[in-house]
């Protein structure tokens, strides 16, 4: 009997050792996996580091206290805790794009179909998993080389990146001179450059005098797979202004190189959703071996360029299906002029390896096509100007009656569409004269501006700015004889002008500022943000977290014009010591309501690792 009982316990006391054990390993897993993947985040004392004494020129961080993002923008509650510094990421981090960032995709384990690009697409990260911190630059960094120089030329250190260099080094993309990147304009399929090849398809199209600006009727352009930008780079001297389009791929910083340049380009693929502008933006469209499939998903890629072409607007596609030389050339060839052939879609030229497909210029063709003939078109209910976030359809975007009656978009040549009312002013039920009065307040606001930072600005310190709400782009139209380009950003949850600004010939894109922008770190040399702050204030987002994106995608040197009501203008000045900024100057409005503007510029400071790194 003895013998049983103590075979009884010993049961019940392997028992509850197992029980215990099983309990502290699911405890070691459970916490274990949490922590790992805040360290492959990056989070914690490893990832973020203290700027005070460890960046050139700081401040000492007496108390060492580690920043943590919990305060927002309040303009009618009492005083925010302020930080002292924000911690600075991590090196690695140099140039992170949250909303475009692959780590975190593989970390959240998001189940993305990579057949069509899903991973390229934006997908920011949940507020637990933000970095609130502080963008470092590379080591060595040096202030941008001023345009018009840098299109042909940028520091080494600034994006130290040089696989493109002996991957493409057949194809004139850019080669290492020692402490710089020389871009001799090549291309994969303009080695000889792209000044060459533009000519080629404006005397192919049979312009005069080989320009491809038709006289001003081709102003906007969309460069899909753009390579580092040199053909929109040239583009810029035949006074056509390009949106040089490109994903965060295997070819990496090609985008980052041409922002660098100071080309205007935008982080973005054509996956599953339509890309950020709306119908009718460009007068055409380019594709240089871009090694995009035009046939798949019933040919939907090919139909948002079609969403995205004025009437009458080109593509041009150079490729080796053009000249179709083996059975899959020709297969490709024959699916490709056929899809575009019930698109209605004609050939307007072709030579060699390049063809240029031609647009109709009204719905007249659509509406003779056999009934059930694919691609349909797309049903009336669907808006062909909204962007953010919306998929994808497989269908013909039809004209409205304005361009069907005009056969065509009725815009002025360049420049003379800069300040012509455009006609799809009448969308939102303004005038011409209301159009012509914003027009004109925003030609005396930016000489005030540029007033207010004369003692720090000359002709060259700025070439890529971007205006945060742009609304009718007269920002833009105003800066028309200084040697910049403007991104002009319209809210993806307001009046959608977008529209409104390529009409004038500008370009620009939809965001939401709640979110990380498209592009890299120090891709920016002035922003302006004319009541952003009280925007996302009424979205509830953190102000801070918008602060710390503004300082991401600004240059070091860069310049921020800030123009809102006084209590933003306050909350900002109590970050400046925070983010390394100075203020430049205050101003009132001018008897324009109760605005102020308040003008800042960030300094530029390195890590003491960078600093040891760069020596």
């Amino acid at each position: 009997m003895r013998g049983r009982s103590d075979g009884g316990q010993k049961k019940r006391l392997i028992a509850s050792l197992c029980a215990v054990v099983i309990f502290l390993g699911f405890l070691y897993v459970y916490y274990g996996s949490s922590s790992r993947g805040a360290a492959d985040l990056g989070y914690g004392s490893k990832s973020l580091r203290k700027l005070g004494s460890s960046y050139l020129g700081g401040d000492d961080d007496t108390d060492g206290k580690q920043y943590e993002s919990s305060t927002k923008f309040r303009q009618d509650e009492g005083e925010d805790i302020v930080p002292k510094t924000f911690p600075v990421c991590d090196d690695r981090h140099s140039e992170l794009i949250p909303c475009l960032d692959r780590h975190l995709i593989y970390q959240m384990r998001l189940k993305l179909d990579l057949s069509v690009m899903e991973h390229y697409e934006r997908h920011c990260p949940p507020p637990e998993r933000k970095y609130n911190c502080l963008i470092p630059p590379p080591p060595g960094y040096k202030v941008p080389i001023k345009w018009p120089q840098s299109r042909d030329e940028v520091w080494k250190a600034n994006i130290p990146h040089t696989h493109l260099a002996h991957e493409k080094s057949d194809q004139n993309w850019m080669v290492v001179q020692g402490e710089k990147i020389v871009f001799p304009g090549g291309g994969t399929h303009f080695h000889y450059g792209a000044d060459k090849y533009i000519a080629s398809i404006a005397n192919m199209l049979n312009f005069s005098h080989n320009n491809l600006n038709n006289e001003g009727r081709i102003r906007t352009v969309l460069d899909v797979g753009c390579g580092v930008a040199s053909f929109g780079a040239y583009l810029l001297s035949s006074d056509i202004i390009a949106m040089s389009l490109a994903p965060n791929d295997v070819h990496q910083n090609q985008i980052q190189f041409a922002l660098e340049r100071g080309i205007p380009a935008y982080l973005g693929v054509l996956g599953t959703k339509r890309l950020p502008y709306p119908s009718r933006s460009f007068e055409l469209a380019h594709c240089s071996r871009c090694r995009i499939d035009w046939l798949q998903r019933d040919g939907i890629l090919l139909l948002e360029l079609d969403r995205l072409l004025r009437p009458g607007g080109y593509f041009a596609y150079s490729s080796p299906e053009a000249y179709a030389q083996d059975e899959e050339d020709l297969r490709i060839w024959r699916e490709m002029s056929a899809l575009v052939g019930r698109m209605c879609w004609r050939i307007a030229a072709k030579r060699n390896q390049t063809v240029i497909w031609q647009k109709p210029l009204t719905n007249d063709c659509y509406m003779e096509r056999e009934p059930g003939t694919n691609p349909p078109l797309c049903r009336s209910d669907d808006d062909p100007d909204a962007v953010w976030g919306v998929p994808m359809e497989a269908c013909i975007t039809p004209y409205s009656d304005h361009d069907q009656k005009a056969k065509g978009s009725g815009l002025a040549p360049w420049p003379a569409r800069l300040t012509a009312p455009p006609p799809r002013l009448a969308d939102f039920g303004y005038s011409s004269e209301m159009f012509e009065k914003d027009t004109e307040t925003w030609r005396h606001r930016v000489e005030s501006y540029w007033n207010l930072l004369s003692p720090k600005i000359e002709d060259d310190t700025s070439r890529n700015l971007m205006d945060m709400k742009a609304n009718w782009g007269s920002f833009a139209a105003a800066l028309k004889s200084k040697n910049v380009w403007v991104m002009n950003v319209v809210p993806e949850d307001g009046p959608n002008t977008l529209k409104v600004i390529y009409d004038r010939g500008l370009i620009g894109t939809t965001h939401n500022w709640c979110e990380a922008f498209s592009t890299y770190p120090r891709t920016y040399d002035l922003l302006h943000a004319w009541t952003v702050f009280s925007d996302i204030k009424k979205k509830g987002c953190s102000a801070e977290d918008l602060l710390l994106e503004m300082d991401r995608i600004l240059r070091p040197s860069g310049f921020v014009i800030i123009r809102d009501k006084q209590p933003v203008i306050d909350f900002v000045k109590k970050y400046l010591s925070a983010l390394h900024w100075e203020a430049v100057a205050t101003a009132d409005s001018d008897n324009e309501g109760d605005d102020i503007v308040f003008i800042i510029q960030k300094k530029l400071w390195l890590t003491s690792e960078s600093l040891r790194n760069s020596e």
